[in-house]
């Protein structure tokens, strides 16, 4: 049997959500709220939710309760060569024009941020989208950086093996340059391989996080279907710490449903959730 959850205690925890992870979750969110967190009170022996809602904020020094709280609410929903559009501007344009600057700099380093990588599709996405362009055997120093709140969905990622109806997206040629197959249990998986898993560095890292440690630019940063899971004010904060960790004319990718408020962000309009600094 499911505690029952009551108006007061889902204050305490949306408020404890939103604080901790800038996740906006609607009075119409309670029943998944409860349905979600119940498997954490059950794994904590804890009877009721204002209880929990004590343990997570006072007991738990440790602050691993709270991590797993945030991984039972996180949505992760993603796909390889999701918003295809996206990936036929990197090829078309972005990577070619990018690549050539760079090339007659003498400048052979290109630094990606997938801002939440879930489980992993989309930076095997980019990296597999970047070795089409480029060679790292030719002197090129390549880092995808892969962060995601949820440290549960960050290690599916990085084992990187995915069932035969999740690479379908992926062409013949990409899915045999780049996945070993494997069965298991009479089961068709696809294993990315280890050219791929060297140009991605996994890290959970909070988008909420007052100030950004990164010391150098990014080339550009996809953060794709996050914003829509924050209130305007959380997102033009983290719209404008983007922009900080872009160069000049870097790009910022958001999702298809996500648009940005032009006037107050310093970044232009290229085409749907696509901006330039």
């Amino acid at each position: 049997m499911h505690p029952l959850i009551s108006n007061e205690e889902f204050e305490l925890l949306r408020d404890l959500i939103y604080k901790t992870s800038g996740i906006n979750l609607a009075q119409s969110k309670k029943e998944l709220v409860k349905s979600r967190l119940s498997k954490r009170l059950a794994a904590r022996s804890i009877n009721s939710f204002e209880e929990y809602y004590r343990f997570v904020t006072k007991t738990d020094k440790t602050g691993e309760e709270l991590v797993h709280l945030i991984d039972s609410i996180s949505t992760n929903k993603t796909d390889f060569f999701r918003e295809k559009k996206h990936f036929d501007f990197l090829n078309s344009k972005l990577l070619p024009d990018l690549i050539a600057k760079k090339e007659k700099r003498r400048n052979k380093k290109l630094r990606i941020w997938c801002a939440a990588s879930s489980s992993g599709e989309e930076p095997y996405t980019l990296a597999m989208t970047v070795l089409g362009h480029i060679n790292p055997k030719n002197g090129w120093d390549v880092k995808i950086l892969a962060t995601d709140i949820s440290t549960k969905i960050l290690q599916k990622a990085i084992r990187g093996v995915y069932k035969k109806e999740t690479v379908n997206d992926i062409s013949q040629g990409l899915l045999a340059a780049h996945f070993s197959r494997i069965t298991k249990d009479n089961i068709v998986f696809y294993k990315a391989k280890d050219h791929l898993k060297e140009l991605i560095t996994y890290r959970r890292f909070n988008l909420m996080t007052p100030k950004f440690p990164f010391k150098n630019p990014f080339d550009f940063i996809f953060c794709r279907n996050v914003m829509i899971y924050f209130d305007p004010e959380t997102q033009q904060r983290l719209v404008s710490k983007f922009y900080d960790c872009l160069p000049k004319e870097g790009y910022l990718f958001i999702g298809h449903s996500e648009t940005l408020a032009k006037r107050v962000t310093g970044f232009k309009y290229v085409q749907p959730a696509l901006y330039q600094k």
